[in-house]
């Protein structure tokens, strides 16, 4: 029976006392409290659903993910789970299987040669820069971690097999997001921080010298710690059946998802199954609220559409309660007491709302429609360069490849091969719309805010009805945040832009660098992408715009109305070598 199985069941197993000399010992990772605890919770009952590890470069996420392999449990066969890790770079084959071609010339039989999926059933599966998977790796992920079972199909030729793990992921949030179906796959998700204190780096640097010394010598010398932790694992599987609910942690469970606004059930169910994890880890009979709150913020991170209002801060002990309309930060100087996020905004002014307008009278091209061009002369001739015209794409043709199982199927067994078949090219070209919003407090005046929404409400309304993809970009408050993640266009846009405030400065310049880096990101996942970009502003920057590298395909939107424009509209448009659309008068509101 393997790890996954057995968790399930609750049966008892024992530990294979091997280590690979290169994984640092988890017991002896400094700090990281949160995330140790979160991936043994998935160690104890796999059900949850994995972990993903959300934070910067170097903050010990793969160090921990890759040492809990050593911790895991052995089955009662005396063998340890797998720990399979997908390689960015991994095929579709080497992901789901291939045929064995080998075999084949020279056995003349078909045979599945399993892949990673395979590989990893009954343990863990680990993907490093999960966001950065390409499409098709994610689509095939999304569809065996809703089955549990690998299907591969191809021209008469089908084979499947069992593949439920646990799927661990790492990621840096400066890299580019994660499409949200994957991202609710994952039963668990923890936000590391880069801060840490002078004595924490002087821990860190110490025992990575002692092990880079001496590997034997210091797995040894934590060798009893670690089996240890494992002893506990196993204690915790076998008591997870026996731990207790009592009604009011159904109705904890509910209140509080309600409240974050998650969609579907996936979070209740998840967050049950962590808390009687946590419960067993303790050595406790029944949930009791702790287990709760421990686990909750890792539940609800990546599912929560909905922020909680803030606890009011604890009173010290024999403090009178403020008085009515004081405030917990009367009698402070600016910033004293409040959240280092809050200290910066001092002073600031909350976003200001400001509905969606619509704008009948306007004819919105795609951005390599025929509207006009202020191309740059450094776009144009590096353009000529290359052998194009500005705008022109490059063409290829890609040589077309075999397709061995549609092979095997047209000649029906016979040998020598008679007819060899090809794989089809694929037919159309993936369109993505991205369009970056200017929310800044300029936008609020004669409701060009207004328009604006109603400008992605148009874009967003065409990339629906054509099947495309889109992704909401705002800038505004000296910030870039998204506000719809790449996904297939939604059929109605307009509730969650009415929830976009305007306000703070026009940070453009690092909008336009977040759009650089998801478009090469997104190329980089998906071949052949075309991204439609959109800048719908009104131009009020003071940042300069030169030395920019080209978003390629790029509509500029000038919300600007006045008779004499302030803006830079038509300025940003020919730095960039994008086209030039000027917003109509404006519309009724849209209800």
């Amino acid at each position: 029976m393997r790890w996954f199985d057995r968790c399930a069941a609750n049966l008892p197993g024992e530990r294979q006392a091997s280590t690979a000399v290169s994984d640092f010992p988890f017991v002896a990772v400094v700090g990281q409290q949160a995330l140790k605890t979160a991936l043994l919770l998935n160690a104890i009952d796999p059900r949850i659903g994995g972990v993903l590890i959300s934070g910067p470069r170097g903050s010990a996420k793969s160090t921990l993910a890759r040492a809990l392999a050593a911790l895991l449990p052995a089955t009662a066969e005396g063998q340890r789970p797998p720990f399979v890790t997908l390689p960015l770079g991994a095929s579709e084959e080497r992901l789901t299987g291939s045929l064995d071609l080998q075999r084949v010339l020279t056995e003349r039989e078909a045979t599945f040669q399993p892949g990673l999926l395979a590989k990893a059933h009954g343990g863990v599966l680990y993907v490093d820069e999960v966001n950065l998977l390409p499409d098709p790796l994610v689509d095939l992920l999304l569809d065996v971690s809703a089955s549990g079972t690998n299907v591969v199909e191809r021209d008469g030729i089908s084979h499947a097999h069992p593949a439920r793990f646990s799927l661990i992921g790492t990621m840096n949030p400066d890299e580019g997001e994660l499409r949200p179906q994957l991202l609710d796959r994952f039963g668990l998700c923890l936000e590391q921080q880069a801060a840490l204190s002078v004595q924490e780096r002087v821990a860190i640097v110490q025992q990575r010298e002692a092990f880079d010394r001496d590997p034997q010598g210091y797995l040894a010398h934590h060798a009893e710690a670690q089996a240890a932790l494992t002893q506990r694992i196993r204690r915790a599987q076998s008591a997870l059946r026996e731990i207790v609910s009592d009604e009011w942690v159904y109705e904890h469970i509910a209140q509080g998802c309600q409240q974050a606004g998650v969609e579907g059930l996936r979070a209740d169910v998840t967050w049950h199954r962590a808390a009687q994890a946590h419960a067993a880890w303790r050595g406790a009979t029944r949930v009791a609220q702790q287990d709760l709150d421990v686990v909750a913020p890792w539940v609800l991170a990546h599912r929560r559409t909905q922020q909680a209002e803030p606890p009011p801060p604890p009173a010290a002990a024999g403090a009178p309660p403020p008085a009515a309309g004081s405030g917990s930060a009367a009698g402070q100087s600016p910033g004293a007491g409040q959240p280092p996020q809050a200290q910066g905004q001092w002073g600031a002014m909350p976003p200001v709302a400001q509905p969606s307008v619509s704008v009948p009278s306007m004819t919105l091209p795609a951005p390599d429609a025929q509207a006009p061009r202020l191309a740059s002369r450094s776009h144009a001739t590096s353009a000529r360069r290359r052998g194009q015209q500005p705008g022109q794409r490059r063409g290829h043709r890609d040589a077309p490849r075999p397709d061995w199982f549609a092979t095997l199927a047209a000649n029906r067994g016979h040998w020598p091969w008679r007819q060899l078949r090809y794989a089809k090219a694929r037919s159309g070209q993936p369109v993505l719309h991205l369009v970056l919003l200017d929310t800044s407090a300029s936008t609020l005046g004669e409701q060009r805010l207004g328009r604006a929404k109603g400008v992605v409400e148009r874009v967003a309304r065409q990339a629906y009805a054509a099947r495309e993809q889109l992704a909401v970009l705002g800038f505004g408050s000296d910030g870039v945040t998204p506000i719809l993640p790449r996904r297939r266009a939604p059929k109605a846009l307009l509730a969650r832009l009415d929830a976009v405030g305007g306000g703070g400065g026009t940070p453009i310049r690092q909008a336009l660098l977040r759009a650089v880096r998801l478009i090469r990101q997104w190329r980089q996942q998906q071949s052949g992408l075309q991204v439609c970009t959109y800048l719908i502003t009104d131009g009020r920057t003071r940042q300069p715009l030169a030395g920019l590298p080209s978003l390629g395909e790029c509509l500029v939107v000038d919300t600007e109305q006045a008779a004499v424009k302030r803006g830079r509209g038509a300025q940003i448009a020919r730095q960039l070598g994008a086209r030039y659309l000027t917003l109509p008068a404006a519309g009724g509101p849209r209800r």
